[in-house]
């Protein structure tokens, strides 16, 4: 075969197959899928957040009650990639969040969470009087300040413990939307028209409910759910609300989040448009006739 870059990455909303797409390409290139899913990261819930049966690294590692930090995860995915490249010369990266893949992808240089109560510290301050946590921010960066209003907690707060690290929020180089990426790396997005997409968003939530995840949310909330692991599209919806209501409100969700993919996908320097309105294995054919051809 053609010499291939060592990462292939495989990006797309909801529903448009990019999970098969990314296992049928890593069976033929005799290596694996890393996944770049913010959620999938978590045991526990493997029906809500579509974990699939393939085998596929940085899937179910960690418990509910842990929080995962994008920082965290790029530590993984590096070492998960790397490891790859090095025994098959060859990665295949899949995912549908954006920050994740990106992670992945590049070094971002962002510092880790806070230690100790930093955090709590800093949440308990804002709380006290949110205009002088944002003053402080002005002080410390007025770039950030400029760029997060007062009434945005999570980013104040964020910004302040980047500040103190001696970062910014709003750092000179923009490493997120980077074409330097960390090894030689073509991003490939699956497109699908809009009406194809809601289509398969309700029968994958559908598919969902009829595999048990009412039960599968009981369960998972009967212990503890971190702050990062609550965020889990749906989780909230089946947890509070009755099952026929839940169903709605996460096909709504879920197609806002689909959008929002799309916008994301974009935005990604580089990145090859395939037609995902076919099989995997057509899917995969594409990618791989593009790749070898660069």
């Amino acid at each position: 075969m053609t010499s291939l870059p060592e990462i292939l990455a495989v990006f797309g909303p909801t529903a448009s197959g990019k999970s098969a797409a990314a296992y049928e390409l890593a069976t033929r290139l005799e290596t694996e899928v890393v996944s770049a899913d913010a959620l999938q990261v978590y045991r526990g819930l493997p029906i809500l957040t579509n974990q699939t049966e393939s085998p596929a690294r940085l899937v179910a590692i960690t418990d509910l009650a842990d929080e995962m930090s994008v920082v965290s995860y790029a530590e993984l995915a590096h070492e998960a990639v790397d490891e790859l490249v090095a025994t098959t010369g060859v990665a295949v990266i899949s995912g549908g969040t954006g920050l994740y893949l990106r992670a992945a992808l590049v070094d971002l240089g962002v510092p880790g969470p806070p230690r100790g109560d930093e955090r709590e510290r800093l949440e308990a301050s804002y709380d006290a009087d949110p205009a002088a946590a944002h003053s402080q921010l002005a002080l410390l960066d007025p770039r950030a300040a400029t760029a997060v209003h007062r009434n945005d907690r999570r980013r104040v707060v964020r910004a302040l413990e980047l500040a103190a690290a001696g970062s910014s929020l709003v750092p000179d180089v923009d490493r997120l939307w980077s074409e330097e990426y960390r090894r030689p790396t073509l991003v490939f997005g699956l497109e699908l028209q809009r009406d194809a997409i809601e289509r398969r968003i309700r029968a994958r939530t559908e598919e969902m409910f009829s595999r048990g995840v009412v039960e599968e949310v009981c369960r998972a909330c009967a212990g503890p759910v971190s702050r990062t692991a609550e965020k889990a599209l749906g989780l909230a919806e089946l947890s509070q609300l009755p099952p026929d209501q839940a169903f709605e409100r996460i096909v709504v969700r879920t197609r806002r989040y689909a959008a929002y993919q799309r916008k994301w996908m974009r935005r990604i320097p580089g990145i090859v448009m395939i037609d995902a309105g076919r099989n995997p294995t057509e899917v995969a054919d594409a990618i791989l006739e593009v790749a070898g051809a660069r």
